[in-house]
Order: structure tokens, then sequence, then C-alpha cells
């Protein structure tokens, strides 16, 4: 690993996802990670886009917890198998990251849409196409068409979603979840354990759906481990 920055702290500011509270984060700069690299920084919490990597140092809250699935032994429940029945006409690949027109039309419409964000192709290509690890996307295309995408990096033992966008003139198909469910069954077919799927905070609801993939495990800020999710 490559460190270009030691760690730093950065300055308090409006939680994006709880309005009440005040978020910092501590960061460093690094590249040419390899996948052991990236599977402990994962263990212990960080999070990352491009060469940024990140995890949470707020006063006094610890509600931004990592969640991972067990990919080994998840089975979907009855709301997914209908979402995958409803999008079996959505080709799904897997490869190395592409940078294509195509996918920067769909992160500046679901950037708009979605979080009311403008987006230039600069960000666009740090954050995704600027790898610090191992890393992969995932492509799904309907009738021929790109439609969404994710972007994962890839562990000794895991596979990270970084991102996933999608085009949002076809968010009645449910595609968040469709994503995440061909990306843990991707990570089994790769015999990895873990599928990591970043922070999830509880009060948050837009973020609840990162607790309906189970069997998981929730990492403990306080115990420094993971801890099986109960509900």
């Amino acid at each position: 690993m490559i460190l270009h920055r030691e760690l730093d702290i950065g300055e308090l500011s409006p939680c994006p996802y709880l309005p009440d509270r005040k978020k910092q984060i501590r960061y460093f700069l690094a590249s040419e990670l390899n996948e052991s690299d990236i599977s402990f920084l994962l263990e212990k919490g960080w999070r990352k886009f491009g060469v940024y990597f990140f995890q949470p140092s707020c006063p006094d809250c610890r509600e931004c917890v990592p969640v991972r699935v067990l990919s080994d032994e998840f089975h979907p429940s009855k709301s997914q198998k209908r979402n995958m029945k409803k999008n079996r006409d959505i080709d799904v690949v897997f490869g190395p990251l592409k940078f294509s027109g195509r996918a920067f039309e769909i992160y500046q419409n679901h950037s708009k849409q979605r979080f009311s964000q403008e987006c230039n192709l600069d960000e666009f290509i740090t954050s995704f196409f600027s790898p610090s690890t191992p890393s992969l996307q995932s492509e799904y295309y309907l009738n021929g068409e790109l439609i969404g995408l994710g972007f994962l990096d890839k562990g000794e033992d895991c596979l990270s979603s970084v991102y996933f966008i999608y085009d949002t003139k076809f968010s009645h198909l449910g595609l968040g979840t469709f994503s995440i469910l061909k990306e843990i069954y991707h990570t089994q077919s790769l015999g990895l354990k873990y599928y990591c799927l970043g922070y999830y905070v509880k009060e948050c609801q837009r973020m609840a759906y990162k607790n309906n993939f189970k069997p998981s495990e929730h990492y403990n800020w306080l115990k420094d481990k993971w801890e099986v999710t109960l509900v």
C-alpha cells in the first residue's frame, strides 16, 4: 500500500443522514492496495472513493454502522425473489472498470433526480475510475441498453459495494435491490465469504434496505468486532 497522506480529521459539518446531528470523518489518501490491504481496512470499518479512504469520527455518535452479508449463507426473501423475477429480462455483466459516455449520463441523471445534486466528469472519474484497489464493475442491460452500473472493490475474502447508479426512468424496477442480489450471488461465485454494503444508519429510512439481506453482521465500533445482526 502506498500512503499519500497521513491520517487527518475533517471539520464538523451537517450530517446527511440525521438532521439533528453533526458529522466528522477521519481520512487518508492511498493507492496500490492489494486484496489483503482492502480486506483489512473493510474489517475495521473503513470505506473509500477512489484514493480517498474515510471512516466516521463523529463526536458522541456511532450511528453509521458498517454492515456485511454472509454471502455463503444468504438466501433471498420472498420479496427479493419477486424482485429477481420482475427483472429476469435484465442482463448483468461483471468485468473490469470501463468508462463510457453512457455511464456518465446515468451518473448525472441519478445524482440530479435522487439527490438534487449536480456533478461533473472529473468528479465521476476521480471517484470511480481512479482505482486504488483491485476493482470491478457490474453492468445492467435491458434490451441492449445500459440502465445501471455498480462499482465494487475486491478483497481476499469479500466484495465491497462502493456505489450503484441507475437511470431513474427505471426506478419502478427496484434496481437497487436487484443489484445487491446479483452482486451477492457474484460474491458467492467467486468463493468469497462477505459482501460489504457500507454504512447502515438505523434511524435513516432511506438506508433501511441495507438491513434486508440476511444473514448479516454489523460492526460494533466500541468493541472493535463484528456481531451477527439480530433485527
